[in-house]
């Protein structure tokens, strides 16, 4: 990230880099550009083969690595599953998983988080999707596959030189295998559910119940793409930004005082999830500023399918684009102080107000179908994170790991229990 800061000051806020005979990338940090490719002629662009074909062999082609008609059909079909109304549903389950997830930090001495966070926000997608029909070996099993996964692609991704050695020594074919082995583990959970008749309205049912314009369900092989693609992308990046949270209200203990008090008062107010979450702002507040800061989906690529303009830049057909949302969320032409955590400047403002260049989420008609999902998550987590410990720093600095998301790296902090 220094590197492309660095050729940012140097080269300007859109430059094009050669990274081959033949081969280049336009890097760019402008917020306007980026808003024209996600909003404003989104359909001259798609996502590069990184997610639709390298991530796909793994997880399928479901919503995040479809394009096309087959995306938006499914986009269509699975949008309702994840309506506020429904979602609310699913709060009890995720405060209860989460609570117990919790339990398992260790206080009075340095300790690493994001293995508890990791673990976390994976249970509540699977909760989530399989309520108590699922057992702590397989959602295990089906964690390690995710994550044996992800490593594989960041190799294959870091070291394309290797490809031939991937192949030929099985390496790649073994990962393979192991994917092959979870969707076996979800249909199996998949044939349960319709056997036994009985409703959970978790996003399973929502999955089941959902139909097409002619009236059909979805397939099973595209159920399971789904189901695979929402563990993939529902429980890194909430476990990315949870631990940045932590961190920063480590760094800064006074927000932690205010999120108990404010939860308590809201606790007080009423029994219901839904209230209590709007009844939460502080909090809210800060796992925004949290995600401007450390936003997990640092870049964002895509490939214009026609040739095309910008303010005059020529964009020849098939021209790759990487996005630095890090740098458009820390730029000071639209962020006062943007190097500093102040969660104030998120309030009394529409999300309106800021959309032009916040991209937590993304943007569009491609945005990021789990928002309201992930934002709820992580609103519970630090909620009762903060309610029941205390966080302090062992050390100064915030250290990042970007791969494929941008990671937390040492994440080690120390916890007391109020």
């Amino acid at each position: 990230m220094p590197f492309h800061h660095n050729n940012f000051e140097r080269l300007g806020d859109t430059f094009r880099l050669k990274i081959g005979f033949d081969k280049s990338v336009v890097f760019s940090r402008d917020a306007g550009f980026l808003q024209y490719v996600l909003q404003k002629n989104q359909r001259n662009y798609t996502k590069s083969k990184i997610q639709t074909e390298d991530l796909a062999k793994y997880v399928g082609k479901g919503l995040l690595t479809s394009e096309g008609a087959l995306w938006k059909q499914q986009r269509k079909l699975i949008q309702p599953a994840f309506h506020k109304k429904q979602l609310e549903n699913l709060l009890d389950t995720m405060q209860k998983t989460i609570s117990d997830e919790l339990q398992k930090i260790k206080t009075g001495k340095p300790f690493e988080i994001f293995k508890v966070y990791n673990d976390l926000a994976f249970q509540v997608v699977a909760k989530s999707l399989f309520s108590g029909g699922v057992s702590d070996s397989q959602v295990k099993r089906l964690q390690h596959i995710t994550e044996e996964a992800q490593k594989m692609l960041v190799r294959e991704l870091r070291q394309p030189y290797l490809h031939w050695w991937f192949k030929i020594s099985g390496t790649l074919q073994k990962n393979l295998n192991l994917t092959l082995e979870a969707r076996e583990i979800l249909k199996q959970l998949v044939i349960d559910r319709k056997g036994s008749r009985v409703r959970e309205d978790d996003l399973l049912d929502m999955l089941l119940d959902a139909r097409y314009e002619d009236g059909n369900a979805m397939d099973e092989e595209q159920l399971i793409d789904e189901i695979l693609i929402l563990f993939t992308a529902g429980h890194e990046t909430t476990s990315n930004a949870l631990t940045f949270t932590s961190q920063l209200l480590a760094k800064h203990p006074n927000y932690q005082q205010k999120i108990v008090e404010e939860v308590r008062a809201a606790k007080v107010e009423t029994d219901s999830l839904m209230e209590f979450l709007r009844n939460v702002p502080v909090t809210t507040r800060i796992i925004e500023e949290s995600l401007r800061l450390y936003p997990p989906a640092y870049f964002i690529d895509r490939v214009n399918i026609e040739e095309d303009e910008f303010n005059g830049m020529k964009l020849e057909k098939g021209t790759s684009l990487l996005f630095a949302v890090h740098e458009i969320h820390k730029s000071e032409t639209h962020w006062e102080n943007p190097m500093q955590f102040i969660p104030e400047r998120f309030a009394n403002k529409n999300y309106s107000d800021y959309a032009a260049y916040y991209y937590p989420f993304g943007a569009g008609p491609r945005m990021c179908i789990g928002n309201n999902f992930a934002m709820y998550e992580m609103v519970l987590a630090i909620a009762i994170l903060c309610e029941n410990f205390s966080i302090q720093q062992k050390k100064d600095t915030i250290e990042i790991n970007p791969l494929i998301t941008l990671k937390p790296k040492n994440a080690i902090l120390t916890f007391e229990r109020r």
